[in-house]
């Protein structure tokens, strides 16, 4: 049952919360909004707003939850912090591991850590691995994940802010792309967001569109509902391996 508006998604899990900028596209955090909002509620693990905090006490949600289900993993935090110990990870990837019948997409902007990390250690079949890709600034990422032997390595390219070029997506299975949203969104030029769907057509590699955002594609801002999802009136939402949320 989905239980998020993420659309590439079907539930969250978020064993950390909080996190820090580290790119260009951290700039406008939806989840640094969603955290303050939620700091002024009173809610559990939000007392210091977008502070990065570990949450023991969530780790076994996943074990409560017998129907399978594709998991978003931190998606108000990254996994691989600097804040996040390896020790944490461990006990974390042991529940990942006790429950085979989910699947738990992790996405990080640090890939430097994500490198450590599994150096020493083997991705569980149910992982998928993803980085962050919003311009041309940050494409060494997708080096660093291609190194990684999990069963599915992603790219999220949103916010798309900068035109990311030519793509090498030798070993990359699936691909999401969006435009970013909020009073002060950036503006997503349509002939980036084409450059990256013919790539992933040319090298046969799913391709998920999630959004406009605030800008629409004929460059107007308006609520990004309005905007819609669709790419000259067509929606092309795939997943890898015809998995389907």
């Amino acid at each position: 049952m989905k239980t998020t508006k993420i659309e590439w998604t079907e539930a969250t899990w978020n064993p950390s919360v909080g996190c820090t900028k580290v790119s260009a596209g951290c700039k406008n955090c939806y989840a640094e909004v969603m955290a303050r909002r939620l700091q002024a509620m009173g809610a559990h693990g939000y007392e210091n707003g977008f502070e990065f905090c570990i949450l023991p006490e969530r780790l076994k949600q996943p074990c409560l939850i017998k129907k399978p289900t594709i998991f978003f993993v931190n998606s108000m935090s990254d996994l691989f912090h600097e804040n996040m110990t390896f020790d944490f990870l461990d006990k974390l990837f042991k529940i990942i591991i006790e429950t085979p019948q989910h699947h738990y997409q992790i996405l990080t902007k640090r890939e430097k850590k994500l490198k450590r990390y599994f150096a020493t250690r083997d991705v569980p079949n149910n992982v998928w691995l993803g980085v962050t890709v919003e311009n041309a600034d940050v494409k060494d990422r997708i080096d660093v994940l291609r190194e990684i032997n999990a069963s599915i390595r992603f790219l999220s390219i949103e916010p798309l802010i900068g035109d990311v070029g030519i793509l090498d997506l030798t070993d990359i299975h699936w691909v999401i792309v969006g435009g970013e949203s909020g009073a002060n969104a950036r503006k997503m030029d349509p002939t980036w967001l084409h450059n990256v769907q013919c790539q992933c057509e040319a090298q046969n590699v799913a391709f998920f569109f999630k959004q406009w955002g605030t800008w629409g594609s004929d460059g107007k801002k308006r609520n990004k509902h309005a905007n819609g999802k669709e790419i000259n009136g067509k929606i092309y939402q795939s997943y890898p391996n015809a998995v389907m949320v």
